[in-house]
């Protein structure tokens, strides 16, 4: 046991001297960071055309129109296609999936 207190002491004068640095156990020669992000929404899926809100809407798909595709936030919290949406409002000015009066809370991408 007494060896063993030895080592230590002798391997933490080595660690502390000066002259001595510690050999690189390894190279950091690349490097690739990795992010995930996801909507701000209760529901990631457009309710009425049941496609997910960060892809194009299925008129817009067909349409190869997909930049003009934007989300659509109603006061509810609710999200979906503004395509999508602006039809569906033309029919029932309520939300697809609460059924409260629709009123835009935002618009984006």
């Amino acid at each position: 046991m007494s060896n063993d207190v030895e080592i230590q002491e002798g391997e933490a004068e080595n660690n502390t001297s000066d002259s001595q640095k510690p050999e690189k156990m390894f190279t950091l020669k690349k490097w690739n960071a990795v992010a995930m992000w996801s909507w701000d929404v209760e529901c990631d899926t457009c309710a009425i055309c049941r496609v997910q809100v960060m892809d194009a809407c299925l008129r817009c798909q067909g349409e190869n129109k997909q930049d003009d595709c934007v989300v659509i936030w109603g006061e509810c919290n609710h999200s979906f296609h503004n395509c999508c949406m602006s039809l569906w409002v033309k029919q029932n000015n309520r939300c697809p999936l609460c059924q409260q009066e629709w009123s835009v809370q935002r618009v984006g991408k």
